[in-house]
């Protein structure tokens, strides 16, 4: 090992620093075992908003700092002289001991533009749930009942001494490093929950294209198969396809022994169906063992080149921190370079059937993937909870329960068969509260049950058992809206995404159980009379008993009423296709 690639352990202020010899300016992170994991569903943003506050007194500086939030760590990064990186680091944990709380709502309202521009990820909500890993697909709903009490707390909790670590890389380590925070534990990695009954699954969501992720060993062989996939994607959607632009893979470390692979090839909407059949034979065809020597062989020495390079031990730096963070032994680069060099087809197989067995697929709105052995991930709950029933005042046959236990809203599928979305109170990771009455219940599981006085016509004794009864850390007030949902609009708002209208972009949640009824009921009503309308046009025409004003008549009033029966599952579909 030279020195350009070793890495030395040594310890600032008793907080344990990985250090690597490199030319050029200075870099150092100081990076903490916190994320969007360890929070609340009605607590969310509180990491984010802390890191936001640490960096407010550095100001402008000629010299490059960030921070960064990520699901299980918090990352504060600088780049310059070292004067200027042990500036920056004693000023990032002076603030973070001593907030700048004059500048809370000022932040919180730089945090909320920042939403705005931000696409949150389908994938882990569906796979985790409303809490833990799955909080990072949701809007900060936290952020605006958090208080300088609240968000001192959880940095004096979290961003302390024993649950950090720092890492440099520069011509030595920088004289007169100070990094006084306050005393504290090291943190565990945050539980990994499951929304899946069972895997692998599908839903179907949005019209981009195809998105699928799976939970591996943290191996150098699922690095490989990873590396594999992408090259096969490529290849055949494509290169000889046609039908995509992006095929692309990713593989992510968890830091707790997994990683989540990520694929993804986009389509245009008239590729959609062979983008997803090109992308299962992918899948199906490496799981079956068809792994090219040649394409293993060109992948892993494009990994090799990566860590063989000079820079190497400075790039592996902020991944170290998080290991040491994260509990999990250091590793040499001889040694991910003999385990690179010694992986198998065979290995990078057992890798394709892991990840079949864990995959979550999503696929575009009007497609499936059942036919490909995918179970579709629940969108209803198997249960309903005793208590009061409201029917629906539009009639629609639709009613909501309130009971001691929870609430569930009840519909009718299209096989008359009752279907049920329930959230039990205990189980309630957040509770939307409008000012007019309007509540939205989360499930941990991520389900959604919404409670709207206007359109199930509930007293205000059965609101108030519903208030009482969610605990009080789990509520999140919203703004006013104009007006509540009316039994006349409750075609277009039997059951909105959970969020719409919270003024920072709608939440990724899943389609209800009645949105699902009334897609399923009116879409099989509309295609039968599509199907006598159709019969009737083609053949009208030569029938001699019909005029031709006769034929034409018939014809229009047939299809109008078709289009009538058709337009309340449009309405659905496009209301949940939404990203």
């Amino acid at each position: 090992m030279n020195l350009q690639t070793a890495i030395h352990s040594t310890e600032v202020d008793g907080i344990p620093t990985l250090f690597t010899h490199a030319t050029g300016p200075t870099r150092a992170g100081l990076v903490f075992r916190v994320g969007v994991a360890d929070e609340t569903l009605a607590r969310t943003g509180v990491t984010h908003l802390v890191e936001h506050l640490a960096l407010h007194r550095q100001g402008l500086n000629d010299h490059h700092f960030n921070g960064e939030t990520k699901s299980a760590f918090t990352h504060f990064f600088v780049e310059g002289t070292e004067h200027e990186v042990v500036s920056y680091l004693k000023g990032v944990c002076s603030s973070l001991s001593d907030l700048p709380m004059e500048r809370l709502e000022t932040e919180k309202e730089i945090l909320r533009t920042e939403e705005s521009r931000r696409q949150s990820p389908q994938l882990p909500l569906w796979r985790y749930g409303a809490r833990g890993y799955g909080l990072s697909a949701y809007p900060e709903w936290g952020m605006p009942k958090l208080d300088p009490d609240a968000v001192r707390h959880w940095a004096r909790t979290w961003f302390t001494r024993g649950n950090a670590v720092l890492w440099v890389a520069g011509e030595r380590l920088p004289a007169g490093l100070s990094l006084n925070l306050p005393a504290g534990e090291r943190r565990p990695m945050p539980a990994v929950t499951s929304a899946l009954p069972e895997s692998p699954a599908y839903f179907s969501e949005g019209t981009g294209g195809v998105l699928l992720d799976a939970v591996v060993a943290d191996t150098a062989a699922a690095m490989l198969y990873a590396g594999v996939l992408e090259r096969e994607l490529s290849r055949d959607l494509r290169q000889e396809g046609g039908y995509s632009y992006t095929a692309a893979t990713n593989l992510t470390p968890r830091r707790d022994g997994f990683a989540v692979l990520t694929a993804f090839a986009d389509a245009l909407p008239a590729k959609q169906g062979a983008v997803l059949g090109g992308f299962v034979d992918v899948l199906a065809r490496l799981q079956a063992g068809r792994v090219e020597q040649a394409g293993l062989d060109a992948v892993r020495a494009r990994y090799e080149s990566a860590l063989t390079a000079s820079d190497v031990a400075v790039h592996r730096l902020p991944g170290m921190a998080e290991n040491l963070l994260a509990g999990r032994p250091p590793r040499t680069v001889d040694e991910l370079l003999a385990e690179l060099r010694s992986v198998t087809p065979a290995q990078v197989h057992e890798v394709a059937l892991e990840a079949a067995s864990t995959a979550l697929m999503q696929v575009p709105s009007g497609h499936s993937a059942d036919w490909a052995g995918y179970t579709a991930a629940p969108t209803n709950s198997s249960y309903t909870v005793p208590g009061r029933k409201f029917a629906a005042l539009s009639g629609d046959g639709s009613a909501l329960i309130v009971g001691d236990e929870g609430v569930s809203m009840t519909a009718r599928g299209g096989d008359g068969s009752e279907c049920a979305v329930t959230v039990r109170y205990q189980d309630c990771a957040a509770m939307l509260c409008r000012p007019d009455g309007g509540r939205q219940l989360i499930g941990a599981d991520g389900l959604v049950v919404e409670v709207e006085p206007t359109l199930y016509g509930l007293d205000a004794r059965a609101l108030a058992s519903v208030d009482a009864a969610v605990a009080p850390d789990a509520v999140v007030p919203l703004p006013a809206r104009p007006r509540p949902p009316m039994p006349e609009d409750a075609a277009a708002a039997s059951a909105p995404r959970a969020g719409q209208g919270a003024g920072r972009g709608a939440a990724p949640t899943r389609r209800t159980g009645l949105q699902t009824a009334v897609m399923i009921l009116f879409g099989l009503l509309a295609g039968l009379s599509g199907l006598v309308a159709l019969t009737f046009t083609l053949t009208g025409a030569g029938d001699p008993e019909f005029t031709l004003t006769d034929w034409i008549f018939a014809s229009v009033v047939m299809w109008g009423f078709t289009g009538l029966l058709a337009w309340p599952a449009v309405r659905v579909l496009r209301q949940t296709r939404r990203l």
